[in-house]
């Protein structure tokens, strides 16, 4: 399904497109901004990049959109650009994204399955905080059907922790939609809500700056890494 992508809902859906959040000069400088960074990463984590914050901000460009939901408590936790090209042309099947970026590892009931990923440290935190973000995807190059747009289960964001052997039910329930955008756009999604992405049948630059949002403090001497 393509076709209603402006009827989907945040609340219902667990998706939600903002056309043209970015204007063509503020898109111009967001690139600016990023411009100094390694070409055909797959993905790329990114932190202390200068000239990203004030996008960022619940009142920025970007930012704006996950204060929407979120209000204007939110503050980004993880940054990653990614780059699909003819060189790093992946695909990736339906899965939840279920960690989160933070300073150092410090042992705390519930955050569970440690990993370190270009040098930074990630954990698997309850659910439930999980339920309580937001990512948004800032679109850079236009992702048309032909170019791996990501593809989302809406309404799956309801159905808490999904077992790996229940995915494929839940996408055949939920159907899948294909989130296609234009440059400047920006795509809200629950953080939890079930998502893949196909290879590009036409691959080109599909450069997409993904921005994890959470509000609050994280317990017990844990920390955010923050972008």
């Amino acid at each position: 399904m393509t076709l209603g992508l402006e009827q989907l809902t945040f609340r219902d859906d667990g998706a939600q497109l903002f056309r043209q959040a970015l204007t063509s000069d503020r898109l111009h400088r967001l690139e600016a901004v990023l411009s100094h960074l390694p070409p055909d990463h797959a993905g790329l984590r990114l932190r202390g990049v200068e000239g990203l914050a004030p996008f960022l901000a619940a009142r920025g460009d970007i930012g704006c959109c996950a204060a929407s939901v979120l209000g204007e408590t939110c503050r980004p936790v993880r940054a990653i650009l990614f780059d699909k090209t003819a060189a790093t042309n992946w695909a990736l099947g339906w899965h939840q994204d279920r960690t989160i970026a933070v300073k150092e590892r410090v042992p705390v009931d519930g955050f569970e399955t440690w990993s370190v990923k270009s040098g930074m440290h990630h954990v698997e935190p309850p659910f439930t905080l999980l339920s309580d973000m937001v990512t948004l995807r800032v679109h850079i190059d236009p992702v048309p059907a032909s170019n791996a747009p990501l593809l989302i289960a809406p309404g799956s964001h309801r159905l808490g922790r999904i077992p790996e052997e229940d995915v494929k039910d839940v996408v055949r329930r939920c159907g899948a939609v294909a989130c296609l955008a234009e440059p400047g756009d920006v795509w809200l999604y629950a953080t939890p809500v079930l998502h893949a992405s196909d290879a590009a049948i036409a691959p080109m630059h599909r450069s997409v700056l993904q921005v994890d949002f959470a509000v609050g403090e994280l317990p017990c001497g844990l920390e955010w890494l923050g972008v």
